[in-house]
């Protein structure tokens, strides 16, 4: 992995017990997070979409706790995780109401493993802040680390007001959009400093910033990250839909992760209608393993065809193995430590194709247009098949799981595979 400086951040511990803590904070990796987008009080729905989130790979689960209803499933549906073996911690998104319900429900303040908390939503900035005080006591008394998220759709506007009002003022006026960037920070920086006054440890805080915007996101943590160690939360509030959401989030968090800025990440993409949440899971592990921050699962390299390779028989093949990498991970990551480490190609021509399966554990080169109709395999660097017939897909598999037991099982070795031209 890529040697990065992390920024040294408090740590903060998110959960209990040995099965369902995480941690966040320049000594532990960077941890994906996700929200779900199911009705809390739904309790079996969020019970579900919960479960395929950690199963995608989802180190923390937000839920938005927005009425009764929902505050009263939150113990049912961690208790139905339990049932089913998932022990992600469950975050807790309030707006507005959080401490009628925080107070109203002991029982979800008890089984959450953290609250996020919106400043803007709250008291700060009006006559007094006894509603966020409220909040961060019952953290307190239910020893919770909270995240103070600052949006800057939801900004505290008494504060905006006043740094705009000061910056008209000022004998060399800062444009607009510095001054609102600013006030992001400040009102981050003051509401921790409330919230330590309230009681709360540092390793209990987390910050975030979330703006819209590439060059705005990396702006503002930019700032923050150098004007205090607290634990940061990364991500694009509202990343889009599709290409665009990959791509924004993709472009805002990498130069401050290479930076070594950012504890814990999230991708929020708009799903498609119908399409997986999981997507923003995948999307941000990739980003992590894209910059050689973290692994998460095999690597598939292929290539993106050319008049070379007409068929499409590559094309689906790299789907399909790409897939089934997928679907194979949650067993595998328990039964085969560092597979997540494994290197495959799938090319479609004899032009990189063998070059780039020397390169990687396993390699399969396909035949392009008018090429002899036989695929080559490679195993570290050395050809070890040739596969031909309409089982290539399948005998690839196998040769694929073969790899996994005999060099990531219980007492596999590292050794080459005997070359079988």
């Amino acid at each position: 992995m890529a040697d990065i400086q992390r920024r040294k951040s408090v740590t903060v511990k998110i959960g209990s017990g040995d099965t369902n803590t995480v941690r966040a904070g320049w000594e532990a990796p960077v941890v994906v997070q996700s929200m779900t987008n199911t009705d809390t009080a739904d309790a079996q729905s969020t019970i579900d979409q919960v479960e395929a989130l950690a199963l995608a790979g989802s180190e923390i689960v937000r839920v938005t706790v927005n009425n009764d209803d929902a505050a009263a499933a939150v113990p049912h549906i961690v208790e139905g995780l339990a049932k089913r073996g998932i022990h992600v911690p469950i975050v807790g998104d309030f707006h507005y109401n959080g401490h009628l319900l925080l107070k109203k429900f002991p029982a979800c303040a008890a089984a959450l493993s953290k609250y996020r908390i919106n400043p803007g939503n709250v008291s700060i900035g009006r006559k007094d802040d006894d509603n966020f005080r409220t909040m961060v006591e019952v953290a307190v008394e239910h020893q919770k680390p909270v995240r103070i998220g600052v949006n800057w759709g939801s900004l505290d506007q008494a504060l905006l007001t006043r740094m705009m009002d000061e910056n008209n003022r000022s004998a060399n006026p800062q444009p607009a959009r510095d001054v609102m960037m600013e006030a992001m920070v400040v009102s981050a920086l003051d509401n921790a400093a409330a919230a330590e006054r309230y009681g709360l440890r540092r390793d209990q805080i987390i910050l975030s910033a979330k703006v819209s915007g590439v060059r705005d996101l990396i702006d503002v943590y930019t700032n923050l990250a150098a004007r205090c160690d607290y634990a940061l939360h990364l991500g694009l509030t509202e990343a889009g839909m599709g290409s665009k959401g990959i791509v924004a989030s993709a472009a805002g968090l990498a130069p401050l992760l290479l930076a070594g800025i950012g504890d814990t990440i999230r991708v929020s993409l708009t799903p498609a209608p119908g399409g997986a949440r999981t997507e923003e899971v995948h999307v941000a592990q990739q980003i992590l393993q894209s910059l050689s921050i973290r692994s998460f699962m095999p690597q598939v390299t292929s290539c993106p065809g050319c008049g070379r390779t007409t068929s499409t028989y590559f094309q689906e093949l790299a789907e399909q193995i790409q897939n089934y990498l997928r679907a194979s991970m949650p067993v595998w990551r328990q039964q085969y430590p560092g597979v997540e480490e494994l290197k495959l190609a799938v090319m479609g021509c004899v032009v990189n194709g063998p070059g780039e399966s020397k390169h990687a554990n396993l390699g399969i080169s396909l035949p392009g247009t008018f090429e002899d109709p036989v695929a080559p395999v490679y195993v570290d660097g050395h050809k070890y098949t040739t596969l031909r017939g309409d089982n290539i897909v399948e005998e690839f598999k196998q040769i694929l799981d073969n790899y996994v037991v005999t060099h990531y099982g219980q007492g596999a070795k590292s050794e080459e595979l005997v070359e079988v031209v």
